[in-house]
């Protein structure tokens, strides 16, 4: 991992990977980005040129999300889905992963916990594949560099939302 990023991505065990992230907002804000698509929508689409052009949010234990992501100049998509498992607002939103293309062998477990410290909330997300393969071809992927760049619009984000 490079130092000067602010998300840190590590392997855990066999089939983790575990990300952190601090922002200067509260957990409550931090906990609605993760589940309001109207700012979903306005952080969560990695790489610049992509836009997150479907976000459907059904967030209850057992509802369902789907994000569809979309490369504005070539009109390439990329759509992804999984089911609620648990919601602890604000402290732990707990999902499945599945890619339409799949890009890693099957289904992940997403377990995002929101920590407060202070005026800040700690978001460590903890991504649990499959397999030890699945894991691996997502660390040698550019995954990092998008979450790295759509942590850094939440971050914005949660700036222009905290002042207003």
């Amino acid at each position: 991992m490079n130092p000067s990023k602010n998300v840190k991505v590590v392997a855990k065990g066999e089939r983790e990977i575990v990300m952190t992230r601090s922002f200067q907002a509260n957990r409550e804000l931090v906990f609605d980005c993760f589940t309001k698509p109207e700012l979903l929508k306005r952080w969560l689409f990695g790489p610049d040129g992509w836009i997150l052009s479907v976000c459907e949010v059904d967030l209850r234990i057992g509802g369902k999300y789907r994000y569809v992501w979309k490369l504005e100049e070539t009109g390439t998509e990329m759509g992804a889905g999984g089911v609620y498992k648990k919601i602890d607002k604000p402290e732990l939103l707990v999902c499945t992963e599945k890619f339409d293309e799949t890009w890693y062998p099957g289904e992940a477990l997403l377990t995002n916990e929101f920590v407060p410290e202070g005026n800040r909330t700690n978001l460590i997300v903890t991504v649990l594949y499959e397999s030890k393969e699945a894991r691996d071809a997502v660390l040698k992927s550019p995954m990092e560099g998008g979450v790295e760049q759509s942590y850094n619009r939440l971050a914005n984000l949660l700036d222009t939302i905290s002042i207003s």
